[in-house]
């Protein structure tokens, strides 16, 4: 067997056993602390409302352990189990040009992917969400949402594809940096297109119309010279009724973004609160500091695919006998987060600290008790579990457990 193949199966059964260890500890930790709601909470979550968000993340935590096991499995079967390689010779049955045989190569497996997870997402959605009461989604909507994206995909994916194999085939020994550059202002515009363009094929975004909010929000903004093409109010509802605000775009296309289920379940006062703890991402800068990080890490990344890339072990120990660009890529693309999970703590972490920082400066420029209210009837109505195990909410949340949040602005 080759070395790399026990290298790889071993990461790939060490990040497994990590998953399904961190998963119980929480599920464990949740029902430990289900029959009692926390004593900051009390006087502000019903114990029905408490073990409703404990019953919800236990269940979604089920569902994350059966899906681990099956990414692990399929990620198995499309590498040691041969199902790239054969894929790989039934495109060049067709004798293409190189660069053709990648594209079709690298979009279906992207189209087989979405397939496979077509199940677990009818579960999810179906099923799991819909005990709760959150799912809003028909399969009308469903398909739907599932051909539009196909669609994007292919339109999207094929020119950008290409782009970055023929790179790869004449820009020399430096072909990553270039392929680089390309992503990093393919992901640009990206970020500038997406609220104008992406976002209204999957949902309806109407202007503010409430002026007294309106002219809060208004205020807010001007405060803080912060310039966008407008307040937008999302159908959410349409789909689930979680609730959320966020910035999206780019530059002078950026816009804010209400689903219309926070609309109706905060006050005015809650919802600037809010939209201020989403204006200090923008203002402290987390922003570009993640677009920087990110943009960090896949010039790492390319630089190591550089190098395996002319190593014929890298393609044997995971399945594949014949070596090409696009194989290399797609191995790499599949396999990485096996060999970058232990890196997950540490991302989670910043991210904490991020909100933190948001939170600080929330509370600059709207009441405390508004944003502090607001959390927790955004806790509430979500489903958020109050009591998350300590070393799962330190490997995984990218925002901080509801009592240490809490707690963190009472004393700022």
């Amino acid at each position: 067997m080759n070395l790399f193949t026990v290298i790889f199966l071993a990461a790939l059964v060490s990040s497994l056993t990590i998953q399904w260890y961190l998963l119980w500890r929480h599920i464990s930790h949740i029902n430990l602390n289900r029959a009692a709601v926390p004593e900051a909470f009390r006087d502000k979550i019903s114990l029905a409302g408490h073990q409703k968000a404990a019953d919800y993340t236990c269940a979604r935590s089920r569902t994350g352990l059966i899906d681990s096991c099956i990414g692990a499995l399929i990620l198995i079967l499309w590498t040691l189990g041969g199902v790239l390689q054969y894929l790989d010779g039934l495109w060049r049955g067709f004798q293409l040009p190189g660069i053709w045989t990648g594209v079709l190569l690298m979009l279906s497996v992207m189209i087989i992917s979405m397939i496979l997870d077509i199940p677990m997402a009818l579960y999810r959605t179906f099923i799991l969400e819909d005990r709760f009461g959150f799912n809003k989604t028909t399969i009308r909507i469903f398909i739907t949402d599932l051909l539009k994206t196909t669609l994007i995909m292919v339109l999207i994916g094929v020119p950008m594809i290409s782009l970055v194999l023929w790179i790869m085939e004449h820009a020399g020994a430096m072909w990553w940096l270039y392929v680089w550059l390309a992503w990093f202002l393919f992901s640009l515009v990206m970020m500038w297109a997406y609220p104008a363009f992406i976002a209204p094929l999957f949902n309806k975004f109407r202007p503010l119309e409430d002026m007294e909010l309106k002219t809060r929000v208004e205020a807010l903004l001007g405060r803080n010279g912060f310039i966008s093409q407008g307040i937008f109010v999302m159908d959410g509802s349409t789909r689930s009724s979680h609730g959320n605000a966020y910035f999206t775009g780019l530059g002078a296309n950026k816009r804010i973004v209400f689903f219309d289920t926070l609309i109706d379940d905060l006050t005015h006062p809650e919802i600037e609160a809010v939209l201020a703890h989403e204006l200090g991402h923008f203002k402290r800068n987390h922003i570009k500091k993640r677009i920087v990080l990110m943009g960090a890490l896949y010039l790492a990344g390319l630089a190591v695919l550089g190098w395996l890339i002319e190593m014929p072990w890298f393609y044997q120990g995971l399945g594949v006998r014949t070596a090409s660009h696009y194989m290399a890529i797609t191995l790499f693309v599949m396999t990485a987060p096996v060999f970058t999970f232990a890196a997950q703590p540490l991302f989670s972490f910043l991210s904490r600290r991020h909100e933190f920082e948001a939170d600080e400066f929330a509370v600059a420029q709207a009441r405390k008790d508004d944003l502090v209210h607001a959390l927790v009837k955004l806790y509430r109505e979500n489903a958020n579990t109050l009591t998350p195990d300590p070393l799962y909410s330190a490997f995984y949340d990218s925002h901080p457990p509801a009592p240490i949040r809490i707690a963190h602005l009472n004393n700022v």
